[in-house]
């Protein structure tokens, strides 16, 4: 007979991966903290902080209610070194914070609606509600500070148009139809995303002292700048602006504040929920050769995530998720 209220696959994933992310999250926002010297901005890292360690309880209790290894994750021991110089300015620790928290919303809604059991959709209602809190205050903030950067405007069509001709999808060659809002929408967005993940991996490489993480960091480097130059393109044959570039935003600080591990963790990650992000443009854009960008770009973005991934596990790096029953070797 299965145990009443056992927790679910989906359930099991959710909590463990969620455990991983916010002890990362928790190492980078305590340096950031201490580097950060506009009190708006350190107020809401505060309240970010904050925000991860009520989830982080919450996680190890479910963990050992259910008689489940609590995973190893981050910690500050490990991983960060406080004491380390500001290796980003305060304006792109607010950047950073609000592409994370737009991602944390998407992870946490994905789980609130694969859970069954009441007390852990409670847990990941509450985590949306913290998550949409955080990106909402981050915005406002750099709205406020004039740093949010708005996508395109189009102006609002007079009536409403059917398509008429394939061309409107296949027209790849001579002069091809400008872009849609949805596709700017996409391209404006993945861009930005891009600009920062550069910019936080760029950091990464400066302060890298592994070998081989240094290697994979500027390999990751050139996939995005390829992936910011063609998209860039985009926008730009359409006279369409373009968000601006955050390299200047890292310091020229060579003491690393976190561990290999964390850094190629998170680049990982960058590059992890590209993917997702450049299949939903792929999926949404209606002209062929944006499509095609497009699947290129989350290819490129996937083969170096593997590369991470094998990298993480050949430095014994990379915890092993909770697996199912291997049944084959159950004696009966």
């Amino acid at each position: 007979m299965q145990k009443k209220n056992q927790l679910t696959s989906p359930e099991i994933a959710n909590l463990w991966a969620h455990y991983i992310r916010e002890t990362l999250s928790i190492c980078v926002n305590k340096y950031m903290l201490h580097t950060i010297q506009d009190p708006e901005t350190h107020s809401l890292f505060q309240l970010a902080l904050q925000y991860s360690l009520n989830h982080i309880e919450t996680l190890k209790v479910l963990f050992k209610k259910e008689k489940f290894p609590i995973p190893k994750g981050f910690t500050e021991e490990e991983d960060v070194n406080l004491e380390a110089p500001p290796l980003f300015t305060d304006a792109l620790c607010l950047q950073s914070l609000y592409m994370m928290s737009t991602h944390g919303h998407n992870e946490m809604s994905l789980s609130f609606t694969t859970s069954i059991r009441q007390d852990i959709v409670d847990f990941y209602y509450q985590c949306n509600l913290d998550a949409m809190e955080i990106y909402k205050k981050s915005k406002d903030l750099l709205i406020a500070k004039q740093l949010y950067q708005q996508p395109p405007t189009y102006i609002t069509p007079d009536k409403v148009e059917m398509i008429e001709r394939y061309h409107y999808v296949t027209d790849v060659f001579g002069k091809q139809r400008p872009m849609n809002t949805i596709e700017s929408g996409h391209t404006y967005f993945n861009l930005h995303k891009t600009l920062i993940a550069k910019a936080m991996i760029l950091g990464f490489s400066q302060v890298s002292k592994n070998k081989n993480v240094s290697v994979l960091l500027q390999k990751s480097l050139q996939v995005k700048n390829k992936h910011i130059d063609t998209f860039s393109s985009l926008l730009t044959k359409d006279n369409l602006h373009l968000p601006k570039s955050c390299e200047t935003e890292v310091t020229d600080s060579s003491i690393s504040p976190f561990s290999e591990r964390l850094m190629l963790l998170q680049t990982g990650f960058f590059f992890g929920v590209a993917v997702t992000y450049y299949n939903a443009a792929l999926i949404a854009s209606m002209r062929a050769d944006i499509s095609a960008h497009c699947e290129k770009a989350a290819l490129n973005s996937l083969l170096i995530y593997s590369r991470i991934g094998k990298d993480m596990i050949d430095n014994q790096w990379m915890e092993q998720p909770p697996q199912a029953d291997d049944r084959k070797r159950l004696d009966y």
